[in-house]
């Protein structure tokens, strides 16, 4: 008696794209309490409490960065493991993820300062309010989760033994 066996459909990695993604709202809110402009926790400085103030445009966008760089290496490390059954697809939907993230996340925190911070006239320029000046940095995540891929993929076939890659060709010359 033989037994049917049922052809896999290849399945679509949803965790490794929706957790990222949703990753994006907490990530956007941080931004807003971190970022100069912003609910200020990092620097506390009255003088960077205010958007009026234009040297506290670049570090505002600067927090954001940090975030999505430090969000797309932990993203790597977990798109890094071994024991993936398939890891280009996971990796694509990683990406994906990732950006939709980053787009979340900017729009999250802009929704926050709207919420939760004083009304601010931005009359005179838009980036008086609470905004993202470099578009680019939304790039990051997906960005920095690609390369540290890369790097530990690469560090990850560095750190193989020469003798069981040799061994391993050998066997697979005689084996054909």
């Amino acid at each position: 008696m033989t037994k049917a066996t049922r052809r896999s459909r290849p399945r679509l990695p949803w965790a490794v794209l929706v957790i990222p993604a949703a990753a994006g709202v907490p990530l956007g809110i941080l931004w807003w309490i971190l970022a100069p402009g912003g609910l200020n926790l990092i620097t506390r400085d009255p003088a960077f409490g205010s958007g009026t103030n234009p040297e506290v445009w670049l570090p505002r966008d600067l927090t954001l960065a940090g975030l999505l760089v430090l969000a797309g290496c932990l993203l790597a490390v977990v798109l890094a493991d071994k024991k993936r059954a398939d890891p280009q697809a996971d990796l694509v939907a990683g990406l994906a993820g990732a950006l939709c993230g980053a787009a979340l996340a900017w729009q999250a925190g802009l929704l926050a300062a709207q919420v939760w911070a004083p009304a601010v006239d931005a009359s005179a320029n838009a980036s008086i309010a609470f905004s993202l000046r470099a578009w680019p940095v939304l790039l990051l995540w997906p960005a920095a989760t690609a390369v540290s891929v890369f790097v530990l993929e690469l560090l990850d076939l560095m750190s193989r033994k020469p003798a069981a890659d040799h061994e391993s060709r050998r066997t697979l010359w005689q084996g054909q």
